[in-house]
């Protein structure tokens, strides 16, 4: 690109060259990087792949439908890919600059937010079904 003014375009990237299914090999691959970089450098990650360890059994185990269990692994999926989202904001923000600066905490924090969001629609989908199932 030469300029500002110079609009994008795929062509001009060099990593946007793959199609069909190398293409869908290379973003595979990607994808278990980013999964491995974050089980390896994200202690929050960790912490929700073992809180998923622990839930999703349990939702294959107790007595629910179709739905309610989809429900329940989808919630503590929804955890992780936000958690991800989030590291990648994060790693995106770091690249820039480790200087303290008010947008890249903001950036963060927002970040954190969704976070705690998704931890608690989690947490409510797990609470509702499974008071639900025990009569209470």
């Amino acid at each position: 690109m030469k300029g500002d003014d110079a609009e994008y375009s795929s062509g001009d990237n060099p990593h946007k060259g793959n199609r069909g299914l190398t293409r869908a090999w290379q973003a595979g691959k990607n994808s278990w990087s980013g999964l491995v970089f974050a089980v390896r450098e994200e202690s929050a990650f960790r912490q929700e792949l073992t809180l998923t360890a622990c839930l999703v059994p349990l939702a294959l185990l107790l007595p629910f439908g179709a739905v309610a269990r989809l429900m329940l692994i989808g919630s503590v999926i929804q955890v992780l890919i936000v958690e991800l989202l989030n590291s990648s904001i994060e790693a995106a923000v770091d690249r820039i600059s480790f200087e303290h600066h008010g947008l890249s905490k903001r950036a963060k924090d927002y970040g954190s937010a969704a976070v705690m969001l998704a931890l608690l629609i989690c947490a409510m989908v797990w609470v509702t079904l499974t008071c639900r199932l025990f009569g209470r």
